[in-house]
């Protein structure tokens, strides 16, 4: 296998790399299927969810649930929704623990929404405030200000709170341990790994941004961008679910010589025999 390319920062090579391999793994039917059935209404953060505050409860909530229990974390969502936040956090510790029971975690979901409350409390927060702000400045005031939040869950409670296409791109571990490499990215060490892989991609989103759109348009995907705001979420959705399906368990449709070779899928580093 290839060595690392050792990106560090913003290139418009890189950002040309990153649409190379995004026009690859677009172009796989199990991940279109994925990002179709996710992009206009996603199924972990649902669009009829209104309130931005119960958005980043569910944001982080929907840490450590697997794809097999995404249903009963629908569940979950809707009843947290149908009572609003003013009921939610009304709750106490007994009725909590029966509404988050069916997803785990009862104690540290429980103290994420004391948290969350307290900190949009004491920062006087309003939904002006979250959407008229720094995305920058307010992830990482959320991850001060929250207990248990990390970076990804700030990532994934502003972009939530924001909406789908606010610019945002939410970096989970998986991506920073096993697409950073796939891509050639060399990040920060600990935990502002997250952040440093989150601007680089968006980055190099934007600036590829009528590329994205073409790119939707020529594969056919059923997905609607709105046309002030860059394709963010699209290329997060691509990424999320390239991962899960090819990253998690190394695929051997994959180049072996990646990130070294450029290409994802086709190209004649594939081992003898491996399967096209």
């Amino acid at each position: 296998m290839g060595g690392t390319l050792g990106v560090t920062k913003y290139t418009p090579e890189f950002a040309e790399r990153l649409y190379s391999y995004i026009t690859s793994a677009a172009a796989q039917p199990d991940v279109r299927a994925a990002v179709d059935a996710n992009h206009d209404d996603n199924r972990w953060w649902p669009a009829y969810v209104s309130d931005w505050r119960v958005r980043m409860v569910v944001a982080g909530w929907s840490t450590r649930v697997s794809y097999a229990m995404v249903g009963t974390y629908a569940d979950v969502v809707a009843q947290a929704d149908a009572l609003g936040w003013d009921s939610l956090t009304a709750l106490n510790d007994q009725s909590l623990s029966g509404l988050v029971r069916p997803i785990g975690l009862l104690a540290a979901r429980i103290r994420y929404l004391r948290s969350l409350a307290g900190y949009i409390e004491a920062a006087g927060l309003s939904i002006t405030d979250v959407t008229a702000s720094s995305a920058d400045e307010l992830i990482g005031s959320f991850k001060a200000g929250v207990a248990g939040a990390g970076y990804n869950i700030a990532q994934c409670a502003v972009l939530y709170a924001r909406g789908y296409h606010c610019g945002v791109i939410p970096v989970d571990s998986g991506m920073v341990t096993k697409l950073a490499p796939l891509l050639g990215i060399t990040l920060a060490t600990g935990p502002a790994a997250h952040e440093h892989l989150r601007t680089l991609l968006q980055s190099a989103a934007v600036a590829k941004a009528d590329a994205y759109r073409k790119l939707v348009s020529r594969l056919g995907y059923d997905v609607t961008i709105p046309g002030d705001a860059p394709p963010t979420w699209f290329v997060h959705l691509v990424l999320i679910y390239f991962k899960r399906l090819y990253l998690n368990r190394i695929a051997p449709e994959l180049c072996v010589r990646r990130p070294a070779c450029a290409e994802l899928f086709g190209c004649h580093c594939l081992p003898e025999g491996a399967v096209l």
